[in-house]
């Protein structure tokens, strides 16, 4: 199978969990050769299962052009950043903390070259911010990846203040090319997905909160009477309430207190309560 152009030939993928194996699962089906780089072995043995997994998924699915031994033979995780030399563009997918991913993805611009294109895959930290603590922020961009990255058709490209033209248009085309859609925003606290899908969740947390309604009740309403595919409470225990509640957070401190996260969610997050990663949230998921 030949990568179609669009796509760098190298890609590195920083962090293998949920969203970053599904983001080295994306660019490995169209062709590249992916490297996803992890803290340590088991991590790093843990993104190989993952990925291996979801190409398999993908076979099975009829969506794989090749066999899956054949897509893998083009995989590898490292543990050391030197593994990214090669790579015309690397997707930070480093957990949602400001200061992680300034270190981190300035860790990774040590070890690219000069042309290489570095993004994040942040779902609603100042991009313009992160660019800031960078040498080449011309060559910066936010790339948002929906979860689950294989099922969704949509990427978020966040343009930095400082992003080339030429980087905006490689970054659309390389949406494109993923058989994705991509929705171009201008660096601004929560872009355009999470601030809307959060500012939605949290007035459904403060219903549930005030007995308006029951989760599923609240949920049946913007399925049925609103057409999305799943409801607010149940995305947030899909992406994560301890996600969700660090991405309240944020949009509280730069937005105002139309943000601020409702008493219902600290005291889930508090209770260990985090959705489906671990079996409860809003919704129960251990069925």
């Amino acid at each position: 199978m030949t990568s179609a152009p669009a796509i760098p030939h190298v890609v590195g993928v920083l962090g293998g969990g949920r969203m970053g194996a599904g983001i080295a699962h994306a660019f490995l089906t169209k062709g590249a050769t992916v490297i996803v780089v992890e803290r340590d072995h088991e991590a790093a043995a843990g993104a190989q299962g993952r990925v291996a997994d979801a190409v398999t998924k993908s076979a099975a699915r009829g969506t794989l052009n090749e066999t899956p031994e054949e897509a893998m033979t083009r995989f590898s995780t490292s543990t050391d950043y030197t593994s990214f030399i090669h790579c015309g563009l690397v997707v930070e997918a480093v957990p949602e903390d400001y200061d992680l991913k300034v270190t981190a993805l300035k860790a990774v611009e040590d070890h690219l070259s000069a042309d290489a294109y570095l993004a994040s895959n942040t779902s609603s930290l100042s991009v313009t911010g992160l660019a800031n603590h960078l040498r080449r922020p011309a060559n910066f961009v936010g790339l948002h990846f929906f979860n689950p990255v294989p099922a969704s058709t949509l990427i978020e490209v966040v343009l930095a203040k400082e992003t080339s033209p030429e980087l905006a248009e490689a970054a659309k085309s390389w949406t494109e090319a993923l058989g994705k859609t991509a929705v171009v925003v201008n660096d601004a606290p929560g872009f355009a997905s999470s601030r809307l899908g959060v500012a939605i969740a949290l007035e459904a947390m403060r219903m549930v909160e005030e007995g308006v309604a029951s989760a599923e009740d609240i949920d049946a309403a913007m399925v049925l009477g609103y057409k999305h595919p799943t409801g607010p409470l149940k995305t947030t225990d899909i992406v994560g309430l301890d996600v969700r509640l660090g991405i309240a957070e944020y949009l509280h401190s730069t937005l105002g207190d139309r943000f601020a996260p409702p008493q219902i969610l600290r005291d889930k997050v508090a209770r260990g309560e985090l959705g489906r990663k671990t079996g409860k949230g809003f919704f129960d998921w251990n069925d």
